[in-house]
């Protein structure tokens, strides 16, 4: 059992127990450093007893973008991630994916769960056609163009159908259009709302995702007003730093733990092979 008694944060993160991980990467999406043992390494020396590894899933066409891993890959991710579990026996190491999603895709996301036993998935959206990845650098330009509630309203309806989908125990951070710091001047909770009430209806969970510390927007994903919408609705949280490099591990977590304690959360998820346990923090 996940013990809460004896791993706790360093002082001067104020000695609250460390909530597992849950969002970290590896090279082979092709724009993170570090291995798998170094983030484990990592993770030992901070304190946590629970991480997990969610890289970037393949796509059927290994051409689609360049930032995930090969179809040809995944089995060596998976050994990766195994070989960190053997070498850090005290660490509880989960395997997971953060799978993209897209309208019509639904069945190869299947197949993908069907090649491995995942502990979970997070379902992200990243794209809100099937071309432009709003949170790609590469393509911050084409903001410029666009109408922000209209990307929102069009991310929130990916979002919202990727909920309802059953498909994902996390939903990946939930208001990813902010990074660039492009916010739209209306009101955005009914988008907010409705993607809410389809993750409680479909059991998912909150990605509390620390790696908007770390872009324009300055912010942790999801704001504030949505986790206080969720946390009324009864959708549950997991935690995630989304590092990319071994030093970016629980970054940040302090200030995610004391931000959802502020709307009422205490507890978060812990998953083994796709089932849900609720563990305080």
């Amino acid at each position: 059992m996940f013990n809460l008694e004896t791993k706790r944060l360093k002082p001067e993160t104020g000695l609250m127990p460390l909530p597992p991980d849950y969002h970290m990467h590896t090279p082979l999406c092709r724009h993170a450093e570090g291995e798998p043992v170094d983030y484990a390494r990592r993770a030992v020396e901070l304190g946590f007893t629970e991480i997990g590894f969610s890289d970037h899933s393949p796509m059927r066409r290994d051409d689609f973008d360049n930032w995930r891993m090969r179809n040809d890959q995944l089995d060596e991710y998976v050994a990766k991630v195994c070989c960190a579990q053997q070498e850090f026996p005290q660490l509880a190491i989960r395997l997971a994916l953060e799978v993209d999603f897209l309208p019509g895709q639904e069945e190869w996301i299947r197949e993908l769960a069907a090649r491995h036993p995942w502990d979970y998935f997070i379902g992200s959206v990243h794209y809100v056609s099937d071309s432009w990845d709003i949170d790609n650098p590469a393509k911050l330009s084409q903001w410029k163009s666009r109408d922000p509630f209209e990307v929102w309203t069009a991310y929130f309806e990916r979002l919202t159908l990727a909920a309802e989908s059953g498909l994902f125990e996390i939903i990946g951070h939930a208001d990813l259009p902010k990074k660039f710091g492009h916010r739209p001047t209306q009101n955005c909770t009914p988008l907010y709302e409705k993607f809410l009430d389809a993750a409680k209806r479909a059991n998912c969970a909150l990605d509390v995702n620390t790696a908007g510390l770390r872009k324009d927007c300055k912010e942790i994903y999801p704001s504030r007003e949505m986790l206080a919408l969720a946390f009324a609705r009864g959708v549950p949280i997991a935690f995630g730093s989304d590092a990319h490099a071994p030093g970016e591990v629980g970054l940040n977590f302090a200030e995610a733990m004391a931000l959802v304690r502020s709307v009422g959360y205490r507890e978060c998820c812990r998953f083994t092979n796709r089932r849900r346990e609720m563990i305080r923090f």
